[in-house]
């Protein structure tokens, strides 16, 4: 699954966002001819973090003693047989500038400019990848990014079958100024810089995301083990990684046999050699489905294209490639009745060796199963990137003549296995390339902010999130480590009357997720986004939003955007209770807009509300209702506010 539909503006600025390059840095190193002694995140203008113990570790000779000093506090370590070592500095103030020093034998490495404050990983998909020159009012914002005590490090876009044991560094240190910002997540950025603001100490941001990532990406390969129901694509990606033959052999079978279990088409025959597809409709050679044929406006599911080619006879004789451009999301490819390929990704495009032989003189039959998990669907790429190109340099187009049948529903489906080797779509590929080469790196938190590409499985995500917390923590070795995650901002369409939601199902996942966790917080961007780009562009906000939530949970602050603690009923309705002297207030309407009432079969409608005190009435509740929504839409209009202007937090819950 991917990002919900993208523009083809959006996914060209998307394909061209990259990580700041890894560049040389200033510590000094003297007479190490094994290479540095520090592991590559202690670098000039790195911060540690503040008030508890502090990792730091690297390599030296088999069994060396290793002594770090930070100023004039000394610890020791000795280096195992594979040459790794490990110690901790103790609990440190904020403060600087400090020198680390690591000493093995006659080698020694200085790192300069160290400061001490609080680190935040910032991590997610897009819209937590969505850069400060992107965003409203970027030449403003890039040249005021001027902060020596607020540091970047932004991780190179990794993935890996299988953690890696390279000691390279990912990513470097460098203080905020127009050029490290420029490129820099915007939202990371505007949270680091409130931050500062509020408590005046250094500030460290790790910034690591990769646009149209699911979660199940950023996950260890044991959590996922422990969740259950991944064995077979955990199976195939360790295949993969021992050899990529292989692990391809193995995942072919299973996605086959997903298709042919599955898929009506498949068992109909379509994907044939001689199938008479007559009777289906014509089909655009580019844009997404939803787009460009209304039938299949709103259409997720599988969705069989088909196409004739003549061929030469010389051409038959040679090796060819087939070039269908990006397809959404997923795709089973044939050519004359025989399967040529398949992939998966969104913006990946698709490109299928024909081997001589494959082709005859004359017709040739292509037929391509798509299937489409939420939004966009097809080969969406241009039309002129459709086409058989032949050895000798001779071409076939593609770019017309493609029909179209509809297969089935993605909700009658059971759930096609992801290639989990493919970056931003695997398992564990993003962990092992982005999230252990950081190490346990000290951290006060991190800040989540990523959905969009898992809001067709809320009850999944249910079960993923919080699994996150804890492999996170486990990971960076803290225990309380601060989570703070941006709910899904509001896009899609308006309705005129309740829906189910997607969407909503998914910021409820993440609401009672965050309500479960004490060193959790919830940053809501339900009236900050754009129906129309999934990218809106007031990452501004969205940052104040997390700082606000992080100042909270470090006991800095009560601000937070309003929850019901109580939802009863009375006899003049159902009143959904807030804290007791929360400050409630309505902008642009007198009364609370966004509310639904809904019976136990589902049937919910909007309903009149009232604002009294910390309290919202709703007097025309029925004896057969049973639950309260707020805000339960793609696009819902939300009214209902609390202090520092930060809306009340969409909601489903149960009348009692």
């Amino acid at each position: 699954m991917r990002s919900l539909l993208l523009t083809a503006v959006a996914a060209a600025v998307l394909a061209t966002t990259t990580a700041v390059p890894v560049q040389a840095q200033n510590t000094e190193v003297v007479n190490t001819a094994a290479g540095p002694l520090l592991d590559a995140m202690f670098q000039d203008h790195a911060v540690l973090q503040r008030d508890r113990p502090v990792a730091v570790w690297g390599r030296a000779a088999p069994g060396a003693s290793v002594t770090v000093a930070f100023d004039q506090v000394q610890v020791q370590a000795v280096a195992d047989a594979d040459g790794g070592w490990r110690t901790h500095l103790p609990s440190l103030p904020a403060g600087g500038p400090h020198v680390l020093t690591a000493r093995s034998g006659g080698s020694t490495q200085t790192v300069a400019d160290v400061m001490v404050g609080d680190v935040w990983l910032c991590s997610g998909q897009s819209n937590m990848e969505y850069q400060l020159r992107q965003v409203t009012n970027a030449d403003i914002e890039i040249n005021n990014a001027r902060d020596e005590g607020l540091r970047l490090f932004l991780v190179g876009r990794s993935s890996k079958p299988a953690p890696s044991t390279s000691t390279a560094p990912v990513g470097q240190w460098r203080l905020t100024t127009p050029d490290s910002a420029r490129d820099f997540s915007a939202a990371c950025y505007f949270m680091g810089r409130d931050l500062r603001k509020a408590q005046t100490v250094p500030i460290g941001l790790i910034a690591a995301s990769w646009g149209g990532s699911i979660i199940e990406d950023w996950l260890s390969r044991q959590t996922l083990t422990d969740l259950g129901g991944n064995q077979q694509a955990l199976a195939a990606l360790a295949a993969y990684a021992r050899s990529p033959e292989d692990g391809e052999a193995l995942w072919r079978d299973i996605t086959l046999a997903w298709w042919k279990d599955n898929d009506p088409g498949t068992k109909q025959g379509w994907n044939g050699e001689r199938f008479d597809d007559r009777a289906w409709a014509p089909i655009p050679a580019e844009g997404a489905w939803e787009n460009t044929v209304p039938a299949l406006a709103g259409f997720d599911g599988v969705v069989w294209m088909r196409n004739t080619v003549q061929v030469t006879a010389a051409q038959a004789r040679q090796p060819a490639t087939l070039e269908l451009g990006p397809v959404d999301d997923v795709d089973t490819t044939w050519v004359n009745g025989r399967w040529i390929g398949g992939g998966q990704g969104w913006d990946t495009p698709r490109t299928y060796s024909l081997p001589a032989g494959t082709l005859t003189s004359g017709r040739n039959s292509i037929a391509v199963g798509v299937l489409d998990t939420n939004g966009g669907g097809g080969a969406w790429g241009p039309a002129s990137a459709k086409r058989i190109v032949f050895a000798d340099g001779s071409t076939v187009s593609l770019s017309s003549g493609w029909r179209h049948q509809v297969s089935a529903q993605v909700a009658s489906l059971s759930s096609l296995p992801r290639t989990p080797w493919i970056g931003g779509s695997g398992m564990t590929t993003l962990y092992n390339g982005m999230i252990v080469p950081l190490g346990a790196y000290g951290l006060k938190g991190a800040a989540w902010y990523q959905g969009e590409s898992n809001a067709g499985d809320a009850p999944g995500y249910s079960k993923l999130l919080p699994a996150l917390f804890a492999d996170w923590r486990a990971r960076f070795e803290n225990p309380d480590l601060e989570m703070l995650v941006v709910q899904l901002a509001n896009y899609g369409p308006a309705v005129t009357q309740p829906t189910d939601s997607l969407w909503a199902a998914l910021r409820e996942s993440q609401r009672r997720t965050v309500a479960a966790d004490p060193h959790a917080g919830l940053a809501l961007a339900i009236d900050i986004g754009d129906r129309y780009d999934i990218h809106p562009t007031n990452k501004q906000e969205v940052g104040r939003r997390l700082a606000l939530e992080a100042l909270r949970l470090a006991g800095l602050s009560t601000v937070s955007s309003p929850q019901p603690v109580a939802i009863e009923r009375g006899a003049d309705g159902v009143h959904v209770r807030y804290a007791a002297g929360t400050a409630l207030s309505l902008y642009g309407f007198n009364r609370p807009v966004g509310f639904e009432l809904c019976d136990a079969e589902g049937a919910c409608r909007f309903v009149d509300a009232t604002l009294t005190g910390d309290q919202i009435v709703l007097p025309s509740a029925r004896p057969s209702d049973v639950k309260v929504r707020l805000c339960w839409a793609e696009s819902p209009i939300c009214n209902l506010y609390g202090p520092s202007n930060l809306p009340a937090v969409p909601f489903e819950a149960p009348i009692v």
